[in-house]
């Protein structure tokens, strides 16, 4: 299979992963589509709650979707990765459910040092294998439309929220309108509790490819071993 473009995600594993790509409607590890949980409460059909975090599947971006620069392969960027990850240990983080610029997601109580080091590696350290942005993808970014940092941050590293902007999270919704994310954030609550009650393992990262059909899907995945 051909891929346009490569990203560094985090997959989540486990019953967290699978509830998580059910959720969604599409299963980023195995490239099949689960069946969709049967949810009380929602405001609206699951699929049109979904259908811009569907298409990527139940992940965290360590770095964000690229093409690759000419003369690299697919191997080259999957070797990189695992020197990157060699030298780091897995570790673990607490999660909560947010509601946020209208997007339900989970995020960690507190960015770790760990976890920090981890986007920092894979951001800075994979870039050149990347290829520059086209004027349309940095365009769709509406650079004219973001601060400072984060403008300079697109020009240099290909997206806008990496380093000292990086937050992690798992998105669980579209962006909505206030009073509907909120319902799907009280709707989505009692499902997902039992699950983030204990810490989320971080073990591994995902290399990923985007499909044809625009769904992006596991490649390899790489453990962390430092």
């Amino acid at each position: 299979m051909t891929h346009a473009r490569f990203a560094i995600y985090h997959l989540p594993d486990g019953a967290l992963g699978d509830l998580g790509s059910a959720w969604l409607g599409w299963d980023a590890r195995t490239g099949t589509v689960p069946d969709r949980p049967e949810i009380a409460g929602l405001p609206a059909a699951a699929t049109s709650l979904t259908s811009i975090p569907m298409r990527y599947g139940f992940h965290a971006t360590l770095k964000a979707p690229f093409r690759l620069a000419e003369g690299h392969s697919v191997e080259d960027l999957a070797r990189r990765t695992e020197l990157v990850c060699d030298r780091l240990a897995p570790f673990e983080m607490d999660l909560d459910m947010h509601c946020d610029w209208g997007f339900v997601m989970l995020r960690p109580r507190q960015q770790s040092p760990a976890l920090t080091a981890l986007e920092q590696a894979l951001v800075t350290r994979l870039d050149d294998l990347r290829a520059p942005l086209l004027p349309e993808d940095r365009a769709r970014r509406r650079p004219d439309q973001l601060p400072e940092k984060a403008r300079a941050h697109l020009d240099n590293w290909g997206y806008p929220f990496v380093l000292d902007l990086f937050n992690y999270h798992l998105t669980l919704s579209n962006g909505l309108p206030a009073p509907e994310a909120q319902a799907v954030q009280d709707a989505l609550a009692p499902v997902f509790a039992p699950l983030i009650e204990v810490p989320m393992q971080v073990r591994s990262v995902a290399l990923v490819g985007e499909a044809d059909d625009g769904r992006l899907q596991l490649i390899r995945d790489i453990p962390l071993r430092g």
